[in-house]
């Protein structure tokens, strides 16, 4: 993993904990598997699926009854991602306040990193 000694790869707001644990509880899934993969107008775009079991290589969170995996091939995109949950009158979703990312797209589903 690229990551520090001691530091979590990403974190979860409170509302994102709160989310990801009530996921978990109501269809026992092991957790959120958080990658990325190409596509959209920006070049990247965030991936998500539930996990039914966790494999040994992915990079795993835990936090407040809350477990998010990382994919290996993503783990050098989201290092020092926080993770949120936002509820809004028209929607409601997970959003990513990733420092590594250097565009996004207008609407926010799509982002490029620097290099790329």
């Amino acid at each position: 993993m690229f990551g520090i000694p001691g530091k979590q790869a990403v974190s979860m707001t409170p509302a994102a904990a709160s989310q990801i644990a009530k996921l978990m509880d109501k269809d026992g899934h092991q957790g959120l598997r958080i990658g990325v993969k190409k596509g959209g107008c920006a070049g990247m775009e965030y991936t998500m699926e539930y996990v039914t079991e966790v494999d040994p290589h992915d990079e795993v969170v835990e936090q407040d009854g809350a477990r998010v995996m990382i994919a290996p091939m993503a783990q050098m995109f989201l290092f020092g991602t926080e993770i949120d949950f936002q509820t809004s009158l028209l929607e409601s979703g997970f959003v990513f306040n990733n420092p590594n990312v250097s565009e996004a797209c207008g609407c926010g589903e799509s982002i490029k990193f620097e290099g790329m």
